[in-house]
């Protein structure tokens, strides 16, 4: 059965997702809509589908599944006029930017028994798949200590800043899932420092574009998170896990990985410049997922739950920041 989607938003992330659907030979684009009809027509040219408004989405047998791409206040609701309508649900995180509002959101989800799966598109990246593997294997013992970077070339426009919700229920929220995946086990607790030292703008508009963080299990795991809004070199994502029997660590990526050695020593090429090509790989597999789990009745991954867990642990690093002390993630979830 070939899985026919809906494309709900057409700008960025949704040109991403409209590209690795209409690669799935298991999926079909059919519809998509945008309030931008520019937007929405060149998606529309560009993979022969229709354009349709979210209502006819909602009523058409045509369509089995829905991306949404559109902007985080209308996650939510959307989730659930779909999950009523029957339909299956992708949806770039967040949900929502308040926890209540989330659980009720999921509260529909679990009484109409839609599929619902969030696109934490770094769990499919395939090194950080296999760092995964290599821990499920057992090639590094218990996970004691995990390390993540992840670093921006540059700050979104101040417009985006200002309904994103903040730094770390827009950008980090990508790092305390993949924390979450890599540890094995919950997090108990969120110390957060965060300042602004890209643009001063950014302060102004009430948001910070510098963070750090520090977690820890119940059990004593460590995960360490490095976050800013500006690398001069490139689109910065490296991993490292320390176990006790040894370590596992996915190093940047390059468009293309080599190494020039001459009388001016050793040079390598750029590293990707953002995520529409540094995750062409992971955006492909997290929506073959996403297919395999509809057409095969199992549950999605990652869920609705993780996409709670995730802005769970951004709120405890918000309210760490600004009670300058160590948080434990039961005081907000």
């Amino acid at each position: 059965m070939t899985l026919r989607f809906a494309l709900l938003g057409a700008g960025r992330i949704g040109k991403v997702h409209a590209k690795a659907v209409s690669g799935n030979a298991d999926a079909k684009l059919v519809a998509v809509s945008d309030p931008v009809a520019d937007a929405a027509n060149a998606i529309a040219a560009q993979y022969g589908c229709a354009v349709r408004s979210i209502d006819e989405i909602e009523k058409s047998s045509d369509i089995d599944a829905v991306v949404i791409c559109t902007p985080t206040n209308t996650h939510a609701d959307l989730i659930e006029k779909f999950a009523r309508a029957g339909k299956a649900i992708f949806c770039e995180k967040p949900i929502d930017l308040s926890l209540a509002r989330v659980k009720t959101c999921l509260d529909v989800v679990k009484q109409t028994g839609a599929t619902l799966m969030i696109g934490f598109n770094r769990r499919f990246d395939p090194h950080f798949a296999a760092v995964k593997q290599a821990i499920l294997d057992g090639r590094i013992g218990d996970v004691e200590m995990v390390q993540v970077i992840s670093r921006d070339p540059g700050a979104p426009p101040l417009s985006y800043i200002a309904v994103s919700g903040g730094i770390m229920r827009d950008m980090t929220i990508h790092d305390f899932d993949i924390a979450r995946f890599l540890l094995g086990e919950e997090i108990d607790t969120v110390f957060a420092t965060a300042t602004v030292l890209v643009d001063p703008a950014i302060g102004k508009a009430g948001d910070h574009d510098s963070v750090s963080v520090v977690m820890t299990t119940a059990s004593g795991k460590h995960c360490s998170i490095s976050n800013s809004r500006r690398a001069t070199y490139g689109y910065d994502q490296r991993i490292e896990v320390h176990g006790s029997k040894g370590a596992v660590a996915a190093e940047n990526q390059r468009p293309v990985s080599i190494e020039v050695a001459n009388a001016d020593g050793y040079t390598r090429p750029p590293l990707h410049d953002f995520f529409m090509t540094r995750y062409t790989d992971a955006y492909a597999a997290e929506i073959a997922a996403f297919v395999k789990a509809v057409r095969t009745g199992t549950p999605a991954s990652p869920s609705g739950q993780d996409g709670l867990m995730a802005l769970a642990l951004a709120e405890a690093g918000y309210k760490s920041l600004a009670e300058g002390r160590a948080v434990k993630v039961s005081e907000v979830a």
